[in-house]
This record gives structure tokens, sequence and C-alpha cells, in this order.
């Protein structure tokens, strides 16, 4: 290249290509954000077990828990989606947002929804996690029973759901601190 040199550079793209470093680190932030929150969404959404269970010595009953059988990880599923799509629509933002005029605008848009997702992950997961407890633990005070100890599996994919999206959660927030620091750098 020219610039390595100590030359000016013969045409504009190659200026354009050394001036205008792209952020990548968001990027990839975002994509792995991505894949753990639709990884949560789909164990999730196709969390499901059967069981016969024994009642009294003859008699036997077929159970079927599912996640649409509380509107606690109806609402991490829903919670979790959002995130995946808003992390999609960022990706294809930063490479073809180039096209807007005001990147101002821009930049305040992108931390403002991030910091959006970041809330509604957050109450998703909470909302989730709280479940997943008393699946586990019951509570007598209400005559809650657990359930945890019938349906095992049902229980280890749905905590497996909530370590993804804690783990995506973690990342989404990560990128909201790095659009507020580009956004603090713009002005």
């Amino acid at each position: 290249m020219a610039l390595e040199n100590g030359q000016k550079p013969e045409d504009k793209a190659e200026l354009a290509a050394v001036t205008k470093p792209t952020d990548w680190t968001i990027v990839v932030l975002r994509v792995v954000a991505f894949f753990a929150t639709v990884t949560a969404t789909v164990v999730m959404a196709s969390n499901k077990e059967t069981k016969s269970l024994v009642v009294a010595p003859p008699i036997s009953v077929t159970l079927t828990a599912k996640f649409q059988h509380n509107p606690a990880n109806v609402y991490f599923v829903i919670a979790n989606g959002i995130a995946s799509l808003h992390n999609v629509f960022m990706i294809v933002v930063h490479f073809f947002g180039d096209k807007f005029k005001d990147k101002g605008l821009q930049l305040v848009m992108v931390a403002v929804l991030d910091m959006m997702i970041v809330a509604l992950v957050s109450s998703g997961d909470g909302a989730a996690t709280f479940m997943a407890e008393l699946g586990k633990k019951g509570n007598s005070h209400a005559r809650w029973n657990k359930i945890c100890d019938k349906f095992e599996k049902y229980c280890d994919r749905g905590g497996g759901a909530i370590i993804s999206s804690y783990i995506g959660l973690l990342f989404l927030l990560v990128i909201t601190v790095l659009s507020i620091i580009k956004l603090l750098k713009r002005n």
C-alpha cells in the first residue's frame, strides 16, 4: 500500500480503507449474543416432557409439562426471541448503516435500543429463574408442589435455556456499554 511507504494514496478506495476502521468487536459480540439468545429461545420453546405418574397403586395419570403452561416461560421465549431479532437487525445496520445521513441519531438509537433489549432480556431471565426455583423447591406456604423431582428432563432443559440466556444477557450488557462509549466518543 502507498500509505505504508510514506506516499500519498493513489485512489480514494485505498484512503477509505485506511481511515475508516470498522468496529468488529461489537459485531462479534452481537453474533455471540445472537447465538446465546436464539439457543435459549429454541431450547425453551421446544421444552416438553410427558410422564405417567402413579396416583394410587391401580391408577396412573399421564401428565405433560410444557413451557406454554407457565406464563413466565412464555415471556422468557418472547423476550429472547426479540433480543435475537434485535441483534440480527443491528448487525444489518452495522453493515448498511452508512446509508443513513445522520450518524449521531443512528448512534443514539442503537444505544437506546440496546438498553431496552438488556432490560427486556433481564426481566425475562428473572421471571424464568423465579419459576425454575419454584419448580425445584415448591412453596409450602402457598401449597405449590415442586415438579422438578417428577420432570427432571424438563427442568434440566429449562435450566440450560436460562443459563444460555444469562450468557446472552452478559454479552448484551457489554454491547450496551460499548455502544454508549462509542456514542460519547462521537460527541
